[in-house]
């Protein structure tokens, strides 16, 4: 015992030299989940092969067709649609729940097939990059999701008459003098996989190196961090993403005009139809007007409902 004490006494007594300090460097922040680069044929707006824009004539609230009885069965609506794109489709933090433009006219087309939204609509969440799977497997009846119509598209799902017509701009921070993408060269910009907003970014002669997450939110947040130096999308998601955050700017001129539709499966005509006898009444009653002053009137101005186009 005593020769214990010793040798811990004298080890007590012996300098011991600390060890030399890591060096201090800048942490990197974390990248969303799925960050990817350019896809140039994204959203397939290069092919011309059709009219995109001619959908199915009305044929007024009829719910006598097999997908609307389906849905009546049910008792409810599936809805494939956005909860991260504020003023279109987002998760309401007080409340926790969805709402929005889109939002809006999934409640519309829900209250003409069953007199109520309430109780009657069950949302999915989803990416941009799952809308034509999610139709093509039938897991939604609709998707209501800033959805640009395209021939590449129609190819594999059907779409209501246009209801709404957007612009693809930039989001820069309030000190870039950005206007464009030209403006842009070798610089990183932001996009939705699977987005026509991608594709114009990969395809541009500028060269901006294009950078895809799965959800609009994602761009903001990289934004936010310094990992990209713009975004670039739809006016209508971007001002969102600008009356969220201070410090960004939606800047420039409509680069492209984007023609929301609502998204349904391709064997579904009857509900096509009926999607577009609500869209005819919500035009000519005011309720798109409500609906558009209420989420986006204050932030892009004017604005009324697209004619609709039937072939």
């Amino acid at each position: 015992m005593l020769a214990v004490v010793a040798v811990l006494a004298a080890a007590c007594g012996t300098a011991v030299q600390p060890m030399e300090a890591a060096p201090v460097t800048d942490a990197a922040w974390p990248a969303p989940a799925g960050v990817g680069g350019p896809d140039a044929a994204a959203g397939g707006d290069s092919d011309t092969s059709c009219n995109p824009l001619a959908s199915l004539s009305p044929n007024g609230l009829d719910t006598s067709g097999p997908s609307l009885q389906k849905i009546k069965q049910r008792g409810k609506l599936i809805a494939g649609v956005d909860q991260t794109t504020y003023l279109f489709g987002f998760r309401n933090p007080k409340t926790g729940k969805l709402e929005g433009f889109d939002i809006d006219l999934v409640n519309e087309i829900a209250k003409a097939i069953f007199g109520s939204s309430e109780g009657h609509v069950q949302y999915r969440a989803i990416t941009s990059s799952q809308r034509e799977t999610v139709l093509k497997e039938h897991q939604v009846d609709v998707v209501v999701r800033t959805y640009s119509i395209t021939c590449a598209r129609r190819n594999q799902v059907q779409f209501s008459s246009v209801y709404y017509v957007a612009g693809q701009k930039i989001l820069v921070p309030k000190s870039s003098n950005a206007q464009s993408l030209s403006d842009l060269a070798g610089k990183r910009v932001c996009a939705a996989a699977k987005s026509t907003s991608l594709a114009k970014i990969a395809t541009d002669p500028a060269k901006p190196v294009a950078v895809s997450v799965p959800n609009w939110s994602d761009c903001l947040v990289m934004l936010q961090q310094g990992q990209v130096d713009a975004v670039s999308t739809d006016d209508t998601i971007l001002a969102g993403m600008a009356a969220q955050d201070p410090t960004v700017k939606v800047a420039g001129e409509p680069m492209t005009q984007e023609n929301y539709g609502v998204g349904i499966p391709k064997d579904e005509e009857d509900l096509v139809r009926f999607v577009n006898a609500v869209l005819d009444k919500i035009r000519g009653d005011g309720t798109w007007a409500s609906s558009y002053q209420n989420w986006v009137g204050s932030r892009l101005g004017p604005a009324n409902p697209p004619s609709p186009q039937y072939g």
